[in-house]
């Protein structure tokens, strides 16, 4: 009897535990592109839609040297840029990101990157994708109009 009750209330709990959400947010990142040539000592244009079937939490950016065509499972920061920056989007179930905080430096060395956006939900569960980029003295400045 004792081992009975103690097996319907293991079902009770981890029924419950099971019931939350678990569906990831969604990311639509619009700027920068696959393959766009990002210029150095300018401003990113940084655009992307995000939503969550419940609610969002953060998103973070990071920009990372792919001088050795690694993989993700080792990331290495050996570059003269390297970029991390967190933002919360607390309270919100979908938005338009659009910002220009992320500044490349005059002194980052060129050659390609990797973009990563990480988006968490306020349930923990988190989306990300990757952009292959290029750093360049030539690259193109992203205007537009505000």
């Amino acid at each position: 009897m004792l081992i009975a009750g103690a097996a319907v209330t293991l079902s009770f709990f981890t029924s419950c535990t099971n019931d939350g959400d678990t569906t990831p947010p969604v990311i639509d990142l619009i700027e920068p592109a696959e393959g766009d040539a990002l210029k150095i000592g300018s401003p990113v244009h940084f655009e992307m839609e995000v939503s969550d079937n419940e609610m969002l939490s953060s998103y973070k950016v990071e920009i990372h040297s792919n001088f050795d065509g690694h993989e993700h499972s080792r990331v290495t920061r050996t570059t003269a840029f390297f970029f991390e920056r967190t933002w919360s989007l607390s309270g919100l179930k979908n938005t338009l990101v659009h910002q220009h905080d992320i500044v490349i430096p005059e002194d980052a060395t060129e050659g390609d990157y990797h973009l990563m956006v990480r988006c968490t939900d306020a349930a923990g569960n988190e989306a990300h994708l990757t952009r292959n980029i290029v750093l360049s003295h030539d690259g193109e400045e992203h205007g537009h109009e505000e």
